[in-house]
């Protein structure tokens, strides 16, 4: 099964980062393409390119069943995501709600609507982006963490829900990657685009949306009988790994014995 058994696809997340560069892939491949984000203005110029535009807050159901409705979607790409700086301990309430309205439940509800159909068409394929981060222990914001761990795990389960039928899931867990991530984190602006690629990103070889483009065009190239189920991407020197062990100063010991 390969991009010529497909029609649709349903992008989120698609006017930036993995989601804005899967939409050109699928364009050059004939898709009919539906892109789900907030920005209109980004929105309106790939309309320019052809492609069906939802201007939706992924976590606003009501509007996703709305503008679904009726799409038979042989290609669902999840890939809108947020993250947080900090961890749990600072973490608002708000952060909290964000963290898992975004990054899971959207998911879930985006695939109680068109994974159905997918089902009864006999044909279809689901591609998660997750992170590093749900598989691998290493400080970060916890919640997100958690969040990604559970589309790990939907992944894997959505499999069982589709057994018998030739619909397969894809879940691409990157590693670093040149996104806006993380200056969204720092506050969305072009001053913090700068600061966050000073960060981050500067003197280190980090993976690339088309990076991701490719492993997505992997994933669904294979042939029908091949369910290409995880694809982990790293950059060559990040590696997970090591061990924090924290030594308590002496005069804290002595004070906890007492």
């Amino acid at each position: 099964m390969t991009f010529s058994d497909y029609r649709v696809a349903v992008v989120t997340g698609a006017t930036s980062g993995v989601g804005r560069g899967a939409i050109d892939l699928f364009l050059a491949k004939g898709l009919t393409v539906h892109a789900i984000a907030r920005d209109e203005s980004r929105l309106a110029a790939l309309a320019e390119k052809g492609v069906i535009a939802h201007a939706v807050d992924v976590r606003d159901t009501v509007a996703l069943t709305r503008e679904l409705e009726g799409i038979e979607a042989d290609i669902v790409l999840n890939s809108a995501g947020v993250s947080r700086p900090g961890n749990l301990l600072s973490s608002s309430a708000e952060d909290l709600d964000d963290l898992i309205e975004v990054n899971l439940t959207a998911v879930m509800q985006i695939l109680r609507l068109v994974y159905p159909g997918m089902v009864e068409r006999d044909r279809g394929h689901v591609l998660n982006i997750s992170s590093i981060a749900g598989h691998y222990n290493f400080f970060g914001h916890t919640a997100y963490h958690a969040t990604k761990a559970a589309i790990h795990q939907l992944s894997r389960q959505l499999r069982n829900d589709a057994l018998g039928k030739r619909v397969r899931v894809t879940e691409l867990s990157p590693g670093r990657i040149e996104t806006e991530i993380f200056s969204r984190n720092l506050g969305g602006t072009p001053e913090t685009d700068a600061a966050a690629w000073a960060e981050f990103y500067e003197g280190f070889e980090s993976l690339t949306v088309d990076d991701l483009v490719s492993a997505i065009e992997f994933a669904v190239d294979a042939p029908a009988h091949v369910n290409i189920g995880l694809i982990e991407l790293m950059p060559t020197f990040q590696v997970p790994g090591g061990l924090t062990f924290d030594r308590r100063p002496q005069d804290a010991l002595t004070q906890d014995a007492e």
